[in-house]
């Protein structure tokens, strides 16, 4: 699953990975070290600019919020539970088929966070214990340092509680596409912790590589067999992963400091 990543790249380092033509600097994000659902992040979409002559698809960067809102749901509600869809699945659930069909869109990202319960903390809840998991976190990203490109759907849900002019009368939402995590081993693994990410969780987000970012955002590509066919997962050893501070825990804490490289998980969640 995907439900925390840090996202740190500004929107001139984005727009030249990504070829984008127009993004608006009033909607700049600050750096963020520990973004979770239902925060506003970056998004990179090919969609007609609004009020313009031309139609043509223009690659934009824009602000979704993280927690996907159908366009047909009655309330916002149940956002925060739809920040992942999963691959294998994505272009029939009612949720999110639509979206699949025609608002694509690529999430850039640092890397993302997962969390693996301890040895010891495994063995307790075999026995029955009841004492709570600490689970230790691993950052994972590209080995080479590139952008971490989520594959990814959005959607606009309008409020019919506000007036058209009321600034939260739309929301523009969106959530990440997951698949099952590899099980080859990582390009760079830690010495003492897991040797692939399936030993990490059984779920990862889904990595675009650059080869497949054109054709996934081509809003033009309906075919749900044609765009299946972009998910499939990114070749094997492209990853690392490294255990990090338990304080990414909490999402109160944000900052660069999140992203140390620890040399070996802390103490009590050995994994």
């Amino acid at each position: 699953m995907c439900g925390r990543y840090a996202a740190s790249r500004s929107p001139e380092d984005l727009a030249g990975t990504f070829g984008i033509e127009t993004w608006e600097p009033q909607e700049s994000l600050e750096p963020d070290y520990n973004v979770a659902p239902t925060k506003e992040v970056y998004a990179v979409l090919d969609r007609p600019l609004k009020d313009a002559g031309d139609q043509r698809p223009v690659r934009q960067l824009r602000r979704l919020r993280w927690g996907l809102v159908p366009s047909w749901s009655k309330t916002p509600e149940g956002a925060a539970r739809m920040i992942n869809a999963r691959a294998e699945t994505v272009h029939e659930k009612p949720s999110y088929r639509r979206a699949f069909a025609a608002r694509r869109c690529v999430l850039p990202a640092d890397g993302y966070y997962e969390w693996v319960t301890g040895v010891q903390e495994r063995d307790l809840e075999v026995e029955g214990r009841k004492k709570r998991p600490r689970k230790q976190p691993y950052f994972v990203l590209p080995a080479d340092g590139s952008v971490f490109a989520m594959a990814g759907l959005y959607e606009f849900w309008r409020d019919r509680t506000l007036p058209d002019d009321h600034p939260r009368a739309w929301w523009a939402t969106c959530s990440v596409i997951t698949t099952e995590a590899e099980t080859s081993p990582l390009a760079v693994a830690p010495a003492d912790g897991p040797h692939a990410l399936a030993d990490i969780h059984p779920r990862m987000p889904l990595m675009l590589t650059p080869d497949r970012w054109d054709a996934w955002l081509d809003p033009a590509r309906t075919d749900a067999g044609d765009l299946r066919a972009l998910l499939e997962p990114p070749p094997a050893g492209l990853m690392r992963a490294y255990p990090v501070s338990t304080a990414v825990s909490n999402v109160r804490n944000n900052g660069p400091e999140l992203l140390k490289e620890l040399e070996g998980p802390e103490e009590g969640t050995l994994f």
